[in-house]
């Protein structure tokens, strides 16, 4: 099937919106709105403790780590704002998954559920092992996110015996979508792709039941 010049720019153009909007970064910021915004006992915490923790995730992990990406660039630690070289993903990696446990420091020492401790320290874990598995291995970032956000939900509505069927199917979906849009933009091959997404499925599975 032939893709005309006209349509292939303007589904580059798709494909980079969707890596943006669900960027590995934003990630655990759409799993705690999901934690919140679900039909359980989380959503019936207090509005204020609620921002709190989103003020903490969003300066700590998304803030933060945006504004060494300008650093890096300048000293030439990294040749993109993507980071798509195996080798340069390794720095980035590990100031997120530094950010990642000065939150869960701050998190574990507040009065709020296990379940969210959990997620949060899950969330630290897997990034610190993103970081490791990136000295051997280029792996999708992104489909580890998407995973991770699958798993979430899944454990969460096993957890509270609560259907979250909704959410659950639109995470599919949303997961299609991202693992699509990097191998059309060819940030990653099939195996980099897939073997991404079981990482977060099953790390974030396994960590969920285990902490």
């Amino acid at each position: 099937m032939m893709i005309s010049g006209t349509s292939k720019p303007l589904t580059d153009t798709f494909a980079k919106i969707i890596s943006a909007i669900f960027h590995p970064l934003l990630m655990p910021l759409y799993g705690l709105l999901i934690i919140f915004s679900a039909p359980t006992l989380f959503g019936y915490m207090p509005l204020a403790q609620k921002k709190f923790i989103l003020l903490i995730l969003s300066t700590n992990n998304i803030l933060l780590p945006l504004l060494m990406l300008p650093y890096l660039k300048w000293r030439k630690m990294i040749s993109s704002w993507t980071i798509d070289v195996r080798t340069e993903r390794i720095i980035p990696l590990a100031i997120t998954s530094f950010f990642y446990f000065v939150t869960v420091y701050v998190v574990l020492r507040f009065n709020i559920p296990v379940f969210i401790k959990a997620f949060f320290l899950s969330t630290g874990l897997l990034s610190f092992a993103m970081t490791i598995i990136n000295f051997w291995w280029k792996i999708s970032v992104h489909s580890v996110g998407a995973g991770a956000l699958t798993s979430l939900i899944f454990v969460l509505s096993f957890r509270m015996h609560t259907p979250l069927t909704p959410f659950l199917i639109s995470a599919i979906l949303v997961s299609g979508l991202i693992l699509s849009s990097r191998l059309w933009l060819n940030s990653h091959n099939p195996k980099e792709v897939w073997l991404g997404y079981l990482v977060g499925v099953a790390g974030m599975t396994l960590l969920l039941f285990v902490l």
